[in-house]
């Protein structure tokens, strides 16, 4: 039963992958897969390591101790769902929408967990997959912010770039500073 449901999960994040990754936006998406499946996986084998919790059934039990479906398709997929949708939301409808996400997910954790072979509770409850869901999730959703206003900064510093390389083009011919560069500023010495 535990390997169909890993399947079925497995054809489900495929499927649903070119759906999910918009070409708009890819950059932006990739970014937030990578990040996601880095963070979680780091999380999983912290725990697993301490004997919190370990995954009985698993993708390739020999070489990876965490469930990589989990870690590396799945909470990524998710994560690039989640961003999306809260991306332009003040922080209390961000708050609201994570629930969405991690209610859920704790609950079917803790379903499957009493029901099947894929999770096995150590030193491990709902609430603390509760907690590392949100967690990565505005940990994730915070790179992203800060990253949003980097991109903001430099899309604004360029488009004031090429306005200015725009005027010298244009009116290059009756400025007094033809060959020089507006941009280049010369300071005074102040220490004289």
């Amino acid at each position: 039963m535990e390997r169909s449901l890993l399947r079925i999960l497995t054809v489900a994040c495929i499927a649903s992958t070119p759906f999910i990754f918009k070409r708009k936006n890819l950059l932006m998406d990739l970014i937030i897969f990578f990040s996601k499946g880095v963070l979680s996986t780091c999380i999983d084998s912290y725990c697993i390591k301490t004997k919190k919790l370990k995954y009985p059934v698993r993708p390739f039990p020999k070489v990876f101790d965490t469930n990589i479906l989990y870690d590396l398709l799945m909470f990524p997929l998710l994560s690039i769902v989640w961003v999306r949708w809260t991306y332009n939301t003040n922080l209390k409808t961000t708050l609201l929408r994570s629930l969405w996400f991690s209610v859920p997910m704790s609950i079917a954790q803790m379903i499957m967990e009493k029901t099947t072979n894929l999770f096995s509770w150590k030193s491990w409850s709902v609430w603390h997959t509760f907690a590392s869901i949100n967690f990565t999730l505005f940990t994730i959703r915070g790179a992203v912010w800060l990253l949003r206003i980097f991109t903001e900064q430099n899309k604004s510093a360029n488009i004031n770039v090429n306005h200015q390389e725009d005027k010298e083009k244009t009116f290059g011919h009756i400025l007094p500073f033809k060959g020089k560069s507006s941009n280049h500023v010369e300071l005074k010495n102040s220490y004289q």
